[in-house]
């Protein structure tokens, strides 16, 4: 259900024409750089007060991935190919679910920031709601039947040109920017409200991150 929800607000804004009919240009290289640089004073942070709670190459990809990620991200904004207009906070509390069935859902509470990707690879929606929110056994169990049927819905409703193995590669480029969502939020430094989600939060994006083989996008 959420793959066929978000498949229908992607492919109605999908591409250059209803973009620009939106008025919602694809964010350029500029502003892509502000977004991580937003993030970035986090990491440190993060790293001192719970290093140990990491695996011991996790600090170093997190530091590789704030100098070379961004000019990945860079890159494939070249392309407009797989843009449209994003949700980008699709958290578990965000969705709204009937009380019997599992349609409609209501994905609400939108919130673009002056700072937010709101143009972006569709594909980010579902890695915040799976990479982010969804425990590992889950994420690994049900990310792959997910983006298929996402991806079998943009063809339904009429998106053309963009094939499965983009989806999954950009999938695994979006998925890395969970370490920026995870790192954003101890920007001001690390907080008690951090230390209730923020560990698990970073360890899911990580072992995603390692499962995904992410680092060999921007290595």
């Amino acid at each position: 259900a959420l793959a066929e929800g978000l498949a229908a607000l992607h492919a109605h804004w999908w591409g250059w024409a209803r973009l620009a009919a939106a008025a919602a240009p694809i964010h350029d290289d500029a502003f892509i750089r502000q977004f991580v640089a937003i993030a970035e004073p986090g990491l440190d942070p993060i790293l001192a007060a719970a290093g140990d709670l990491l695996e011991p190459h996790w600090p170093g990809l997190m530091r590789d991935l704030y100098a070379r990620h961004p000019a990945a991200l860079i890159a494939r904004a070249v392309d407009a190919n797989g843009f449209t207009l994003i949700h980008g906070d699709v958290g578990e509390n965000n969705v709204l679910m009937p009380r019997q069935g599992d349609r409609p859902i209501y994905i609400i509470d939108r919130q673009p920031f002056d700072w937010s990707l709101t143009t972006w690879l569709g594909v980010y929606d579902l890695v915040y709601a799976m990479v982010l929110d969804w425990d590992t056994p889950s994420r690994r169990a049900l990310e792959w039947p997910v983006l298929r049927r996402y991806h079998d819905e943009l063809l339904r409703r009429g998106v053309t040109g963009y094939s499965w193995e983009r989806l999954v590669e950009d999938y695994r480029l979006m998925a890395a920017m969970g370490v920026y969502v995870a790192t954003e939020y101890c920007r001001g430094g690390v907080t008690s409200r951090w230390w209730n989600f923020g560990p698990t939060t970073l360890r899911r994006v990580l072992t995603a991150c390692d499962d995904l083989r992410c680092a060999d996008l921007f290595a």
